[in-house]
């Protein structure tokens, strides 16, 4: 055996054989350091194999945890896997001492946890299905294993509730999950991408979560979700625009606390997307829209800025957008403070220098402030993007465009669909059929 692993990593020189010898029997064992953990090794293999008590060939036949492997093609990649190999009497066994680096008990860093559980998913698949299952502890739950990369080798698990779950959409995860082709895969954004295929959506269509409570609430809604090893986030499918503008605070607030947020959510999406495009049409197209004292108002800020409204437009969200990469991309300490002075910086300055209307200023900062209002980020980013074909319509039509680009909007999101069901479903509701499992009524 030695001797094939050694033309097989010749290379390698982080690979160990070993040959040890007791009184009743010898044996050889190989394995990758870095990727074992050295106690497990000490403490299954060298130890016991060294006392007589217990003959090792007892042990090895009888441990479920050592399992004899046939086929030669298999070495390399459990190997590469974290087992030890071990060739006792001309028979191969494979043992499981894979050495796994995670944070224990991982604190929600994305999705903020005001309420309910504060605990988040691990890179740990063992971890993450024990908080999902501690969670929802129910016999239904199944768990289906798939692998994904001809070179990482990614280890997927496809969770649902068999009872609950819709058949069509569970084939449809299964078919893509099967004929997914690429060499490497690490994150839940890559996956996302592979599941979505080639179709460029506006909307995210697919959620992606690091919270084992909203996991649970879509499993028990009849969802598929699936977790990656190595990554800390889990991708729930099919999801609606709904899902993505709804807090788990949601459920542990007030009734009318939280219709009062949920209100202000849409309200700011509204806003963020909609606010540019109506300061630009008013300002050039229609200022009969306002008060005759707003109006003289806003022309009188707009009197010393030497170019249109939607240069001073784009402008602002250059630098608003950039103030906002800029907040992604630098270290957490300095991040917020470098952000935050510069904007006050540049937006004082800005308006000083004549380059931009005071007014401008304000609907920068309601803009920004609005896109930050909703849950789940995946929709931020979208959001973003979005008020942009509403900028340029304006700037040729008016409010009429605004108007006219609100209507599109909302026709192709009626029309969107994830993993074949409605993307603006509101009142259907999945509802497993008493007797039937796997079969799904919607109300």
């Amino acid at each position: 055996m030695n001797e094939r692993l050694r033309l097989l990593f010749a290379e390698a020189v982080d690979i160990k054989f070993e040959h040890l010898q007791n009184s009743e029997m010898s044996i050889e064992i190989a394995y990758i350091a870095p990727l074992c953990e050295e106690n497990k090794i000490n403490d299954f293999i060298i130890v016991p194999f060294t006392k007589d008590a217990y003959p090792f060939q007892s042990q090895l036949d009888t441990n479920p945890e050592y399992r004899q492997v046939e086929d030669i093609a298999k070495w390399q990649e459990l190997l590469l896997r974290g087992h030890v190999l071990i060739q006792a009497n001309q028979i191969i066994y494979a043992f499981d001492a894979s050495r796994i680096i995670s944070i224990e008990n991982p604190q929600t860093q994305v999705e903020s946890a005001i309420q309910g559980p504060q605990l988040a998913l691990s890179e740990d698949l063992n971890i993450s299905l024990n908080l999902i299952r501690s969670m929802y502890p129910s016999p239904d739950l199944s768990v289906e294993e798939h692998t994904i990369g001809s070179l990482s080798k990614t280890p997927i698990l496809a969770l649902f509730d068999q009872r609950r779950v819709d058949p069509s959409v569970l084939d449809t995860v299964r078919d893509k999950l099967t004929s997914i082709n690429v060499e490497m895969l690490h994150a839940a954004g890559e996956l996302e991408k592979l599941l979505v295929g080639k179709r460029k959506h506006l909307f995210p269509t697919i959620l992606i979560t690091e919270r084992p409570d909203r996991i649970s609430k879509a499993i028990s809604k009849g969802k598929v979700v699936i977790l990656l090893k190595g990554n800390m986030f889990a991708i729930i499918l099919p999801a609606t625009f709904f899902d993505f503008m709804h807090a788990m605070e949601d459920d542990y607030d007030a009734y009318w606390m939280t219709r009062f947020l949920i209100f202000l959510r849409y309200a700011s999406i509204v806003l963020t997307i909609t606010l540019p495009a109506l300061y630009i049409s008013v300002v050039s197209y229609n200022p009969e829209v306002f008060r005759v004292q707003l109006a003289f108002s806003i022309a009188g800020s707009r009197s010393g800025v030497p170019y249109p409204s939607f240069v001073e437009v784009f402008i602002m969200l250059f630098m608003i957008e950039t103030l906002i990469e800029a907040s992604i991309r630098l270290p957490r300490y300095i991040g917020s403070t470098a952000t935050t002075v510069g904007g006050l910086i540049l937006g004082q300055a800005a308006q000083q220098a004549g380059l931009v209307s005071s007014i401008m200023i304000i609907v920068t900062s309601v803009v920004a402030i609005s896109n930050f209002v909703i849950p789940v980020n995946s929709l931020s980013f979208a959001i973003r993007f979005l008020k942009y074909p509403l900028i340029a319509v304006s700037i040729f039509f008016g409010i009429t465009g605004v108007a006219v680009g609100l209507f599109v909007y909302i026709t192709y999101l009626c029309n969107l669909r994830s993993f074949g069901k409605p993307y603006m479903r509101i009142f259907g509701k999945l509802r497993p059929l008493e007797g039937d499992v796997g079969q799904v009524n919607v109300e």
